[in-house]
Parts: structure tokens; sequence; C-alpha cells
């Protein structure tokens, strides 16, 4: 693992008082705004029918809020366009307030002169995953994005079966590059099998063409492999590009921690948010009812080479919701980074140990028990290490904190992987081999970096379940040692 920055440093900006528990819409000293409005809304009829679209946008590429006043809202009856009127609507509903907006303020349909351009940094299970559901929404969404979407893969050859329905004696007798045979029949047959890709995905096996004319970068890779391909990356990145890390983990050494936003931000010279929450991929694949947030809150100083030309829609809460909101995946905006990446982190870290007491057979209390004492150690690590910007309702109320470890603790594949080298008595490390054909667990090695972590700090026994977790991983404890090890759990409820 690289070495991190201090933990100070690496902590983002707070979410004001104003914004907590709501989707934050960042803002600036002007007193007036314009709504940027894809031409393709015009056909929706109502908010409902829009639910992309929350926050204001300003010719100059920066979210504002209108002027607080008592006046009435602007009657939406004058507005120009059915679309206007549609996101005049949902801008209404997300604020909640109607005091919010100036009876003075000008809602203005304005459409970008450029289209932002979006690569995924990513081609596993759930990197296929979220490729998909962005690659719908550039094509719904032609003002905002470029239809085609670059994916980067991890070029491998692969022999497709005889009995796959697009199998063709003639292209796959042999095993063939794996981009081949995804550009050619729209399908990542081995990271996410079954699940028809859109065709405006274009897989690519060299992540310089694949990030280089891109304005918004997506980065879903396991996080072992974040520092290496950030190298290969940087100085190739368009400067004024923007990310989200889908990235489930922290980057931990001895020396500190920080959250893979930041590394990425920091080694490719941009901003870069998170998203992450309660996100089986294949569910999500197959277009089952999820929820997910994204923390989004870059600094209000920016070099000049970084900031969004005008001629591009902004980058900001209202288009990465537009980006990533499906009917099926549902989007929150919030502000706490930290809070967001730290529950995708640690509550893998909680997954092994329920699939441990499971695998002992201990039941539904039991793992009740360890996801509580779960969540509570979440919270205090966030707490103790990025004071000022994480925040106890990011894991209390968000699809990154409670829901997601619920999901994970019983369906994700640390869960089931814990569980299994319980029952067959067999190392983590082998049982991953057979099991996640090719893929890597990330509760593993968070477990052993924050332990490293916590234990340079002394801090091993504020942590009980994190520090069994390892140790168990590493045969110093045994299962049955939980329910003594986790006993006392008043110290963590401050």
């Amino acid at each position: 693992m690289s070495t991190a920055s201090s933990v100070a440093a690496a902590a983002p900006v707070p979410a004001s008082p104003s914004t907590q528990g709501q989707e934050a819409l960042p803002t600036t000293n002007s007193s007036a705004a314009s709504t940027l409005v894809p031409s393709s809304l015009s056909a929706q009829t109502s908010a409902s029918a829009s639910p992309n679209l929350s926050a204001y946008h300003s010719p100059a590429g920066e979210s504002q809020q209108p002027e607080t006043t008592t006046a009435p809202l602007v009657n939406a009856s004058k507005l120009a366009s059915a679309a206007a009127k549609a996101r005049l609507q949902l801008v209404q509903r997300t604020l909640g307030d109607a005091k919010n907006i100036s009876q003075g303020s000008q809602i203005k349909k304005m459409v970008a002169e450029k289209q932002h351009r979006v690569a995924v940094i990513g081609s596993g299970n759930w990197g296929s995953a979220i490729a998909k559901i962005v690659a719908e929404n550039t094509k719904q969404y032609p003002d905002l994005f470029h239809e085609e979407v670059k994916m980067w893969v991890f070029e491998e050859n692969y022999q497709l079966a005889e009995s796959h329905p697009r199998y063709d004696a003639e292209k796959h007798s042999k095993p063939v590059k794996l981009t081949s045979i995804i550009n050619d029949i729209h399908e990542n047959v081995k990271y996410l099998p079954n699940i028809a890709l859109p065709k405006n995905i274009i897989a690519v096996p060299d992540v310089v063409d694949v990030v280089k004319d891109a304005t918004i970068l997506v980065f879903n890779v396991p996080h072992q492999f974040v520092s290496k391909i950030c190298d290969q990356i940087q100085g190739h990145n368009l400067p004024y590009a923007k990310a989200i890390s889908c990235i489930k983990g922290v980057d931990v050494s001895p020396e500190g921690i920080s959250l893979f936003s930041d590394v990425i931000g920091r080694r490719l010279g941009i901003y870069c948010g998170a998203l992450s929450g309660a996100n089986i991929a294949t569910e999500v694949a197959l277009e089952k009812l999820s929820e997910t947030t994204i923390a989004y809150q870059p600094p209000t100083e920016l070099k000049p080479e970084q900031v969004v030309p005008s001629e591009f829609p902004p980058v900001d809460h209202a288009t990465f919701k537009t980006l990533f909101h499906r009917p099926y995946f549902h989007v929150r905006c919030i502000s706490d980074v930290a809070g967001v990446s730290l529950g995708g982190a640690l509550k893998n870290i909680v997954a092994l140990a329920a699939g441990f007491v499971e695998g002992r057979g201990w039941g539904d209390n039991a793992k009740a028990a360890i996801m509580r004492v779960g969540l509570l150690e979440m919270r205090k690590f966030g707490k103790m290490f990025f004071e000022g910007s994480c925040r106890t309702a990011t894991f209390t109320e968000e699809s990154c904190g409670v829901a997601d470890l619920i999901t994970s603790c019983n369906g994700g594949r640390n869960h089931k992987c814990a569980k299994l080298m319980i029952e067959t008595g067999k190392s983590i490390e082998d049982i991953e081999k057979e099991y996640l054909n090719g893929q890597k667990l990330q509760g593993t090695s968070t477990a052993k970096e924050v332990n490293e972590f916590l234990r340079t700090r002394g801090k091993e026994a504020e942590f009980p379940l994190f520090t069994a977790v390892y140790k168990i991983l590493t045969g110093e404890y045994s299962v049955d040692e939980i329910p003594s090890l986790i006993e006392n759990t008043e110290n963590m409820r401050s």
C-alpha cells in the first residue's frame, strides 16, 4: 500500500448544519440561479417523471441556492417550457422549503455547448453494473453527456462456452480477448454473465485511452490496485476532470489513513467524490430495487486549470444524480465523503464477523448482535479519526451505512466466504481462490490494514470486533472467543 497522508489532510470539508440529513447543495455568493435543462426532459410531464435533477445550475458551472426570502414561489405557468416546469417542481420538492425560492429568481432553460464524456475504470461485476447504469443515462440525456461510455478492462483471454447463446464457432472456438467478446456480444461473460450491457459501452484495454478525453471518471477497481492504476493515468487525464470512487476500502498504513477518493484526487490532481451503498452488483444489474449514496463536496477554491470550462454542464449533485439515478437504482447526494467512504470499507470487516458466527451455527440473534456492535465501531472509527467531517447520520440514515451493513452481513461475498471458511476449515485465501472467479475480497485486506493502524496507536482494545476479526483470520483467536470480546460496548455509545 502507498504511504497515506495524515488523517487531517485526508478529511474532506464537513457538511454545514443546513445540509445535514438532506441532499446538500453547494452554495455560492450569487443571489440568482439558472437551470440547465436537458432537452430530452421536455417530453416528461411531471417532476416525478424526472427524479434525476435536484439542484439549480449556473452557467458558470457551479450549483447555487437562491437567496432566502418569504416571497411566494415563482409561478410555474410562466416558465418557458414543460421541462423547466418539471425541474422547478422537483427543486421545490427537494429543498422542501418554499421560502428558499425567491420571487425574483429567474429560471432559464440553457443547453450546454459541450457534453461530458464519461469513463468507467474497472470492469468486475460491480464495475460492469455501474457502467450499465451510466451508459443507460448517457443515452437518455444527450444534452448533458456523450452517449459513448468507455470502460477499462484488464485484458485477458477468455474461452466462451459452447452453451452460450451467442457462441459462434468461427469466432469462439479458441480463447479470445475479453474486450473483443464484450464489444461483440455486449456482455461481460466472465464477471457479470447473463446480463446484457448497453451497446454504447465500449470495452477498452488501454486505461490511458479510456480517460484521456473524459470529463467524468468513475473508478471501480479492487482497492489493492488503485495506486498502480493511478500511476498509469497520471498526466493523461484532463486537469478539470471530476471523479467518483465506487471503491469500498480505505488506504491504511501504520503511518496514517486516507480515503481512496483522496488518493485518486491527490495522484491525478483532480477532485474525487465517493459512491457507496447497499449494492450487491448482480441485483443491481438485474434491475432489482437498490439505493446508493453519493458524496460530493469539492473545495470552493480550485486552481484555474481545475475549473470545469463554462461551455460544459456544471458538475454537481444534480449532474451526478442524473448520471447514476435509475428507476431501479435510487440515489441520494450528500457532502460527507469521509462517512460514505468509511461505511463502504468498514462494513466489510463486520460482514466477515457475521459470516463467522453464521458458519458456527449461532443463528440470527448472534448475527444481529454482531451487526449492532459493528455499526458502533464503524461510527466510532469515523468520529475518532475523521473528526469534524464524518457525521453519525451517514452511518445511521444512509444506504452507505446501516443499509449496506445489513446487506453485506446477509448476502455479500465477505460474509459468504467467512461462513465457508468456518464450515469447511479451509483458509480464507483458499476460499477466495475457489469461489470468487479471480476477484478479491475487500474485507480481509481492510481488516489487516485497520488492525495495523489501530495497533500502532494503541487502540485495538477500543475496537474489539475489528480486532477479533483480524485475529480470527490469522488464527490467533477462535470464533468461540467473540462473545466475551464484544461483551462490553458501553464506551462506544458517546
